[in-house]
């Protein structure tokens, strides 16, 4: 994780390190924190285990300013993956994950989510929360007003009842909206949209987790887009 904040040039404030338990990898990464100006304060033995937020602290700990963004600064031209309410910070790190993979342009946490900085988030993100832009967000209903207000289109994701995930046309500047574990979208939430998808389940399991469906959602847009660019090409070359 200190890693992938270095290279994406987030504001590392503070590194502290236990000397005796630092692998090769360790140190490496200390050099490069060391070389960007990081001040790296040495740890007594035990005291990560002490402080840090795991069973099975790291040697190596630090401390980086948020790097959240306004709603207004992400580009308009693109996916944005939308988090209404979703609670376990492992599928909000999962989703943040797989959005940075399939190259979206941004993910925003509306009100009611779980906190963005939650430790197992941070991990569960493996670095993507460094190199996607991410957004705390308002309300749902306004995050919608703002997105479809900048020219994108509105889409939620439902179990079932909703167009299938293989026709739906997610190739242009489109928001796509992930629901709580539970209860999933809000009937309000729903009304304001331009439409529902899901994705078709074959086997006997009601729904997928909303990390998952999240990362089925996106790497299918990121498949729409490609095929696009690739017609595009085909007809201008």
């Amino acid at each position: 994780m200190l890693s992938e904040a270095l290279a994406a040039g987030a504001s590392v404030e503070a590194v502290f390190v236990e000397p005796g338990r630092m692998s090769g990898a360790d140190q490496r990464v200390i050099e490069a924190a060391a070389d960007a100006g990081v001040t790296i304060h040495e740890l007594d033995e035990g005291v990560a285990h002490r402080v840090g937020s795991s069973t099975a602290p790291q040697a190596v700990l630090a401390v980086i300013g948020m790097v959240d963004v306004g709603l207004e600064q992400l580009s308009a031209d693109g996916l944005v993956i939308v988090c209404s309410q979703v609670a376990d910070p492992g599928n909000m790190g999962t989703v943040l994950r797989s959005s940075e993979a399939a190259g979206a342009i941004g993910v925003v946490c509306a009100a009611g989510s779980v906190d963005l900085y939650n430790s197992k988030c941070v991990r569960a993100s493996a670095g993507a929360l460094f190199h996607i832009p991410v957004v705390v967000g308002d309300e749902t209903v306004n995050v919608l007003e703002q997105l479809s207000g900048r020219g994108l289109r509105c889409v939620g994701t439902s179990a079932t009842g909703g167009e299938p995930l293989w026709t739906a046309d997610l190739s242009g500047p489109v928001a796509v909206l992930v629901g709580n574990e539970a209860h999933g979208l809000g009937d309000e939430v729903v009304s304001l949209l331009d439409g529902m998808i899901s994705i078709p389940i074959s086997g006997r399991s009601e729904s997928l987790n909303v990390g998952v469906a999240a990362s089925v959602m996106a790497f299918e847009a990121a498949r729409q887009r490609q095929l696009a660019r690739d017609s595009k090409l085909g007809r201008d070359g």
